[in-house]
């Protein structure tokens, strides 16, 4: 009789365990490009990322509605593309223009999660805010962390290869610190998030950890940047008249590399890459816990960048672009229950697809119906699923001017307010470094249309004005 208790209360308690709510772990990183390891690339050593694209999908086109932080976090929070939340810059919150948005963690807080985040979710001036709430979102959670480390002590000891552009957020400085991991303000949102891991264990959780690193400037434990010799490290070539390719509104970064030496540009990339790796150990750590606390098998881990990072292709830094470099992201997804695991999906997606997403896998209630992207879980069980939809992202230049660019898996087509300031268009299985502007092309004159079309619909049924 006690062997079929026990028995009974096996099965009741695997049944329950199945019946759990999946927890989420979302994981956000700021102004990182797609230099990992599982992306290929041949120098920068990602070892915990590259265990999670093992658990998961890699995606492998996936793309940020604006190449700028608070826009871009404000789209994938509410779900909303920037022409509907208007956040163009790093001022504006949308709750001034929908007041009553439902944003992705609070719809999980409404369904009985407990939400919390620590660090950069919603836009930080980085490194300024640091510490502080910057323009965060009270509704969308039930606690909040604004850590705070010795980086920011650290600032007097830059090295500014840029001194001329104006703020720490836009300079291409760095250090290297004495200081261990657990003392900068990234290893204080690992070591946050964990405590807040093993005090709601139980669950359902939604848990945000908000990195800051490898945003500028780039401070990081000198561990990492011995990991790589400036030396060894190739700086993008630019050829003779490549910033005249695109119209000019396409360029960010004047004069092309901000005039930087040879030798500056190997010190920018030993410190960007050197800060990529240490988001990687902190997300490490973090995987580590969910398999020390038992969660992992029922915890959702999505990894994901605001937008991407130039560092050098077209002579351009950072953001701001509407080029590859800028609009593209690392994101990875590992879904327990779904099918596909450790590949990579070729399909053009977006980050407003993870509102949609999450709130799929998750079975969410009073999901609000106006969401402009749509569910990953086809591309989860299998990364080659039909996916008829493109990638939208944009880019401001100034109040008068405004960039707007279509990704299929093989073309982008780019326009200049309406085309009046000029167009571009690349085919990136012929020109994978958008060398050939082909917006004139009259033999590429049927496809330029078919994208400008797409282009057109997308963005008016997301706001457009």
């Amino acid at each position: 009789m006690l062997t079929r208790r026990h028995f009974l209360l096996s099965s009741l308690a695997a049944v329950a365990q199945r019946a759990r709510r999946p927890n989420v772990l979302f994981i956000a990183t700021d102004d990182m490009n797609n230099a990992l390891g599982c992306y290929g690339h041949p120098a920068v050593k990602t070892p915990h990322l590259d265990r999670l694209a093992a658990r998961g999908v890699r995606f492998d086109r996936a793309y940020c509605q604006f190449a700028l932080c608070s826009p871009s976090r404000s789209s994938l929070m509410t779900g909303l593309g920037p022409d509907t939340t208007t956040v163009y810059n790093l001022q504006k919150h949308f709750r001034s223009v929908i007041p009553n948005a439902v944003t992705l963690s609070q719809c999980f807080k409404n369904n009985g999660y407990y939400a919390a985040r620590v660090g950069k979710i919603y836009h930080y001036g980085n490194p300024g805010d640091i510490g502080t709430d910057g323009l965060d979102d009270a509704p969308s959670w039930s606690h909040k962390v604004n850590p705070k480390g010795i980086d920011k002590a650290e600032e007097p000891l830059l090295t500014n290869h840029t001194p001329a552009r104006k703020g720490l957020g836009s300079a291409l400085a760095f250090y290297a610190s004495p200081a261990p991991d657990e003392q900068h303000t990234d290893g204080m949102v690992a070591a946050e998030i964990i405590k807040l891991m093993e005090q709601h264990k139980d669950g359902p959780f939604f848990l945000a950890a908000g990195f800051y690193r490898p945003h500028c400037p780039y401070i990081a434990p000198k561990k990492y940047f011995d990991l790589y010799q400036p030396e060894k490290l190739e700086p993008i070539p630019l050829a003779p008249d490549e910033t005249k390719i695109a119209p000019p509104w396409a360029y960010f970064t004047n004069p092309p590399n901000w005039n930087m030496t040879r030798r500056q540009t190997q010190e920018v990339l030993q410190a960007y890459y050197a800060s990529i790796s240490f988001v990687d150990a902190n997300v490490g750590k973090l995987l580590d816990a969910l398999e020390r606390l038992g969660l992992a098998e029922n915890t959702i881990v999505v990894f994901w960048s605001d937008h991407g990072y130039g560092t050098g292709e077209h002579g351009q830094w950072m953001k701001q672009t509407l080029f590859e470099a800028a609009t593209r992201m690392p994101l990875i997804i590992a879904a327990p229950g779904t099918k596909a695991k450790g590949k990579g999906s070729p399909r053009p997606v977006e980050l407003l697809d993870l509102y949609p997403t999450l709130a799929d896998l998750c079975g969410l209630k009073d999901v609000p119906a106006n969401l402009h992207g749509a569910s990953l879980r086809p591309l989860l069980n299998n990364p080659g699923a039909k996916w008829d939809r493109p990638a939208i992202s944009q880019v401001a230049r100034g109040p008068k001017v405004m960039g707007y660019s279509i990704r299929t898996e093989r073309y982008r087509y780019t326009e200049w307010n309406g085309g009046q300031e000029g167009e571009e268009l690349y085919d990136y299985q012929t020109d994978p470094n958008e060398l050939k502007n082909l917006a004139k092309s009259e033999r590429h004159a049927k496809q330029k249309a078919e994208l400008l079309a797409r282009l057109r619909a997308a963005t008016k049924a997301r706001g457009r004005k």
